[in-house]
């Protein structure tokens, strides 16, 4: 398989996986994923992320309480809470865009690494944004964005090809 097809098969095979193995992820996966989100593309190259790694299973609960959505975190191996550093913003309106590219980067990292994930928002729901900041004792200028759990996935849960291709929704030239 050349390179293209195995990127077309990450990306086509990418799923929100909820259940894990009770498994670690070694942190060699953990750093390739925090490389990939790290490379994706940001308005005028302003970056604004910053990461912080939950391997901590005490912490995995708590964060697991941050909405009636966040129930996997509790059985993932690690999430990965996405947070954008506000002091030094130079396109403030495109922050939001920067950390979605970086949250889709990390999932197709994940599922390269044969890890399951799934992405659950955080901002811009004003309880959950204050329960991640509280939990973690965030600055007041660091606004966490994503929550995503990961590790490997349980057999009946893997990644796998489900075809979600809708040609009625593509428009050529005009709506």
């Amino acid at each position: 398989m050349d390179k293209q097809q195995a990127v077309t098969e990450v990306i086509n095979n990418r799923r929100s996986v909820r259940k894990y193995a009770e498994r670690p992820v070694e942190s060699e996966k953990i750093e390739a994923v925090l490389r990939a989100a790290m490379q994706a593309p940001s308005a005028g190259n302003q970056r604004p992320w910053e990461f912080l790694v939950v391997e901590n299973r005490e912490n995995l609960e708590k964060l697991a309480s941050m909405s009636p959505y966040s129930k996997p975190v509790a059985g993932a191996a690690f999430a990965l809470v996405l947070l954008s550093n506000h002091e030094n913003l130079r396109f403030d309106g495109n922050w939001e865009q920067d950390m979605g590219a970086a949250a889709q980067n990390a999932l197709l990292e994940i599922a390269s690494q044969s890890l399951g994930a799934v992405w659950m928002a955080v901002w811009p729901e004003p309880e959950r944004v204050k329960y991640v900041s509280d939990l973690f004792s965030l600055p007041e200028n660091i606004k966490p964005f994503a929550v995503i759990s990961a590790g490997y996935p349980q057999d009946d849960n893997a990644n796998h090809f489900v075809d979600r291709y809708e040609a009625d929704r593509v428009h050529f030239e005009r709506y």
